[in-house]
């Protein structure tokens, strides 16, 4: 995330003092190539010490992708839980990139669409007990086709599915992440003319 995106979030919340820790050390974990790990001692608002496992993320972007009242997904392997899954476009953000253009990289190279404009409905932490991973969720429509251009070691399928197809999915189990479970919502409430805020 960057500096500018994790302190227009911040500026939105209204503090409670009363609740603050106070961080009195950071211990380093571990550096990968798409996260951080630190363990921090923190003081506690009690006085006492506690310690927080935290992961750093630089953030990412999903796109709530209509094309002909359809939905674009992807079906794609996730390690973790050890099993394919339905998920919207998405992608994680590039140290300093803006989200606007890292939605428009990645709904290119994973679908080959382009959106003749960019709408963002939703920025929202994914764990924030343990993680500070921020992800922008987009809306595009007007899409015009092209070819994909996947990553050498992505490997997914796309599809387009209607709402009721993509409730069933939730309900399969196909559709289990936080992300596209809140597109649906959004695009459920776009469909019955209400805004999403």
């Amino acid at each position: 995330m960057s500096d500018s995106t994790r302190s227009n979030n911040q500026s939105k919340h209204q503090p409670n003092p009363a609740l603050d820790e106070v961080t009195l050390s950071t211990e380093p974990i571990f550096d990968g190539k798409v996260i951080r790990v630190q363990v921090d001692t923190v003081r506690l608002p009690n006085g006492e010490t506690g310690k927080r496992e935290i992961v750093r993320h630089n953030g990412a972007v999903a796109v709530l992708a209509i094309h002909n009242d359809r939905m674009i997904v992807v079906d794609q392997y996730r390690q973790p839980l050890g099993r394919t899954q339905v998920e919207i476009p998405a992608g994680k953000l590039e140290p300093g990139e803006d989200p606007a253009d890292a939605i428009a990289r990645e709904l290119k190279e994973e679908t080959g669409y382009t959106a003749k404009e960019l709408k963002l409905l939703y920025s929202f932490y994914t764990s924030p007990g343990f993680a500070d991973e921020l992800i922008h969720l987009y809306l595009a429509d007007e899409l015009e086709q092209g070819e994909a251009q996947l990553d050498e070691d992505e490997f997914l399928e796309m599809s387009a599915i209607t709402l009721e197809e993509a409730y069933e999915q939730i309900r399969a189990g196909r559709i289990s992440d936080a992300k596209t479970i809140m597109a649906v919502q959004a695009w459920h409430l776009i469909k019955q003319g209400v805004e999403p805020k």
